[in-house]
């Protein structure tokens, strides 16, 4: 017998994601989210930044954190290859609306994701990371879905963004 999914928030209606990988998994962000999908290039290393954080781009004259999220999830480190992209979200932050980037192996497709393929992250002994939305079952394969908020403002909470942007 199938669980129904909980009923609002992600559960609640379609949506379309944007599928990418890092490792060996997929994971998928809300496509409403994201502003802009481009090849690696070198960043600006700024001091004193937690390792995630590999520095700042701009783009089109805005100053953007860019996260690696390798390095975030404790995966071994990868040489970044053409295939290597950063994809620049856009994400409630305490002081507005902000754009940041996320360093991932490869984007993958968009995806429609039906409300009865979405399923709640499974309690793990209170480990589940708070920046795991929901799991989406799309036929054989798994997709993880991420709360872009939750993972980058926990990430950034100890970052001055201010100084950032006078850096850069």
């Amino acid at each position: 017998m199938k669980a129904d999914p909980p009923s609002g928030g992600i559960f609640a209606a379609p949506r379309q994601v944007l599928t990418f990988s890092v490792g060996p998994e997929q994971y998928g962000v809300d496509i409403l989210r994201v502003q802009e999908i481009r090849g690696w290039s070198p960043v600006t290393k700024i001091p004193k930044l937690p390792p995630q954080v590999l520095g700042v781009l701009n783009l089109r004259g805005s100053i953007v954190p860019i996260l690696d999220l390798r390095v975030k999830f404790n995966l071994a480190s990868a040489e970044f290859t053409p295939l290597t992209v950063i994809i620049v979200l856009s994400v409630d932050s305490p002081d507005g609306p902000r754009e940041f980037g996320l360093v991932v192996d490869a984007v993958k497709d968009v995806v429609d994701i039906e409300p009865d393929h979405l399923k709640q992250t499974p309690n793990l002994g209170g480990r589940s990371p708070p920046f795991i939305q929901g799991l989406a079952a799309l036929g054989e394969r798994m997709l993880i879905l991420l709360n872009v908020d939750e993972l980058i403002n926990r990430d950034m909470e100890q970052v001055p963004l201010d100084d950032i942007a006078n850096v850069a």
